[in-house]
């Protein structure tokens, strides 16, 4: 399943809020810097959709605060 997210780094609290089809909002504590936030990412949307952190893919975006996400 491929999904498009909107990543704000920095936030207080780290949540996953879903917008509308396939498109999510997530906020994550860690700084843009090093592969934090990606990481943190993972690790969220692992969580919110109940899979393993290895079926979490960053396809496009790495850099930028628009990705999307393959999970398998």
């Amino acid at each position: 399943m491929k999904i498009a997210v909107i990543v704000k780094t920095g936030a207080k609290v780290s949540e996953v809020i879903d917008r509308a089809n396939c498109i999510y909002a997530v906020s994550v504590k860690s700084p843009a810097r090093q592969g934090k936030a990606n990481a943190e990412l993972i690790r969220l949307l692992a969580d919110h959709f109940k899979v393993a952190r290895s079926s979490v893919r960053i396809i496009s975006g790495l850099k930028s605060k628009n990705k999307v996400i393959n999970i398998s």
